[in-house]
């Protein structure tokens, strides 16, 4: 890649980085009840959602690495409304952030987090699975990204969680609406197109594809949500699943 590319890649993802607190869902709606119920709110010691997040075990999540920060003490499960007091906190035990990640330019942008307690699975509460190891989505596929947050640029956050349709873009397309690179093991989907994605702060949060969690939300172009030249890009799951089998198959860690 060009020094230049590189070099306006990172100045986008660093001010990402800067307004990455909130989730935004753009020309969304309200998900329904009793949907999505593997959706996590990643918190700080405030009781202010951070990121996104999804249970795959449970007494694991999957978040974004950039997610990463010392003031994340908690999870909360089973809630569409934050506000909602029936949301089951579980503190965070570790953090198991890819060790080959430095910054969502150079990609890796994944992360574990062990609970310190067992999510109980109930009619609020479910797991999602994940694709199979080098699982390819076709270009064009219809799949959904949700979150928590503002709905439009220079919005205010919401309470409720908030789901939107996105397709899959090929990725020779995204790459060169990139400018010419992206990094490894990502998937595109939402934003150049069409009016609909993810802004800047729903990291963490899944790409769901056919029921599985395919991509985990890693960066868009700083401040136009409505909506930018460029794609959302989206961690790849299906390339970190030894990875992932790696952490939660440990003799420590084994349910």
């Amino acid at each position: 890649m060009h020094a230049l590319h590189r070099f306006l890649l990172f100045h986008l993802l660093t001010c990402l980085g800067q307004h990455a607190h909130g989730s935004d869902i753009i020309d969304g709606e309200k998900a329904a009840e009793g949907s999505m119920r593997y959706m996590v709110s990643v918190q700080n010691s405030n009781n202010r959602h951070v990121c996104g997040g999804f249970l795959i075990r449970e007494d694991f999540v999957v978040t974004a690495a950039h997610c990463d920060a010392p003031s994340l003490t908690h999870v909360v499960v089973g809630t569409h409304n934050l506000k909602n007091a029936n949301g089951k906190k579980l503190s965070i035990k570790e953090k198991h952030k890819h060790n080959s990640y430095t910054t969502v330019g150079y990609g890796y942008d994944i992360m574990l987090l062990k609970l310190s307690n067992k999510a109980k699975l109930d009619n609020s509460i479910t797991k999602i699975p994940l694709p199979s190891p080098g699982e390819n989505i076709k270009d064009g596929t219809q799949c959904k990204v949700a979150g928590w947050g503002y709905t439009r640029t220079g919005g205010a956050v919401v309470d409720e969680l908030r789901v939107v349709d996105v397709s899959i873009i090929k990725q020779q397309d995204c790459g060169t609406a990139w400018d010419g690179y992206l990094p490894a093991n990502v998937i595109c989907a939402g934003g150049s197109g069409t009016t609909k994605g993810f802004c800047q702060g729903d990291s963490g949060g899944p790409l769901v594809c056919s029921g599985k969690a395919v991509g985990v939300v890693s960066f868009n172009q700083r401040g136009n949500c409505r909506y930018p030249h460029v794609p959302n890009v989206y961690t790849d799951t299906s390339k970190y699943i030894t990875w992932i089998n790696g952490i939660i198959n440990r003799p420590e860690n084994k349910p």
